[in-house]
């Protein structure tokens, strides 16, 4: 992120901080392919796109297709890593039990979409049964 600084009559106004991922802006990046952009990520993440590129193009290709006709797009693939293509789709991606509607931005990027869609629940504990605790011992339990 770039901060862009204006000074004028004693005031210094501060721009809108422009995106940038590794010194290039989300324009610049959605011009690249996968494997283009690959080059820009970290090894365990670049590793995964240029072994999948095809899988993430087909899904690209897919998701288009499907917003085009104004349908939701829904998917299993948790382990897609995040490319500039998909920025500013909602996905609905799956969490085993629904589909998690997440609208993709620009911090995602490198990121794989199992990471938005949690899997597990915070644990809600309920009221302690009879018996569980001392002041409780002494009833009956029927």
């Amino acid at each position: 992120m770039t901060e862009q600084k204006h000074q004028t009559d004693n005031r210094i106004e501060v721009a809108k901080k422009t995106f940038t991922f590794r010194g290039k802006t989300l324009d610049e990046l959605s011009l690249l392919d996968a494997r283009e952009f690959a080059k820009y990520l970290k090894s365990r993440q670049r590793r995964a796109v240029l072994r999948q590129f095809n899988e993430i193009d087909k899904f690209i290709a897919r998701a288009k297709k499907k917003i085009s006709k104004n349908k939701p797009v829904k998917t299993h693939n948790r382990d897609i890593v995040i490319i500039p293509g998909m920025v500013g789709m909602k996905i609905g991606i799956h969490n085993g039990r629904t589909f998690e509607p997440i609208e993709i931005t620009g911090n995602m990027l490198g990121h794989r979409l199992g990471e938005f869609a949690l899997t597990r629940q915070k644990v809600k504990h309920g009221a302690a049964g009879i018996g569980a605790t001392k002041g409780s011992k002494a009833q009956a339990k029927k």
